[in-house]
């Protein structure tokens, strides 16, 4: 058995230990993914904890059936349409925002051109229609497998690959252009 289905079972039998444990190790993904699609520490950071309160409320229907990431995004998802829904959130994030987002790995003086269309892409990808964002932040920032992403998405796989081939359309047009080369 593995760490997480130990660690599940625990959970599942009051161990509050082994439910920190959990959070340990899901809360960064979690929060990074809100963090990418709220556009804010603050939305994100209460998406997170009502995320992790509705896992551990329904902790004792998980069955397995999925890996413990996998369930956990698929509740992400459903915090964050409902979230989404009420919010109505319509714009973009801002120039400033993305200034002040953390740059993983290189210093800041270290490959600037890559930062610069990293950043770039990021802010097309924000651009996109909502299925295809949430689509693009689960499946290549997030990490999770087709059938995984589509499982949390609760679409099909062929529905999936047909967001994510139109999303990258949009985003190799997008990218084409002019104005985002010499940028």
């Amino acid at each position: 058995m593995d760490q997480v289905a130990q660690l599940c079972r625990r959970a599942k039998a009051g161990d509050a230990v082994a439910a920190s444990e959990m959070v340990s190790l899901f809360y960064e993904k979690v929060f990074s993914w809100f963090r990418r699609l709220c556009g804010n520490d603050e939305d994100a950071e209460d998406l997170t904890q009502k995320t992790f309160l509705k896992a551990w409320a329904a902790l004792g229907s998980y069955e397995g059936r999925s890996s413990f990431s996998t369930w956990i995004h698929g509740i992400a998802h459903h915090v964050y349409v409902d979230w989404w829904r009420r919010k109505n959130l319509a714009e973009l994030q801002t120039e400033a925002w993305w200034e002040r987002c953390v740059a993983e790995g290189p210093s800041p003086f270290e490959d600037a051109a890559e930062r610069e269309m990293a950043h770039q892409l990021y802010c097309l990808v924000e651009q996109l229609q909502e299925p295809a964002r949430e689509a693009v932040h689960l499946h290549y920032y997030q990490g999770l497998s087709l059938r995984e992403t589509a499982e949390v998405l609760d679409i099909p796989t062929i529905t999936l690959k047909y967001r994510l081939r139109e999303a990258l359309d949009v985003l190799r047009s997008q990218a084409a252009e002019p104005k985002f080369r010499t940028r």
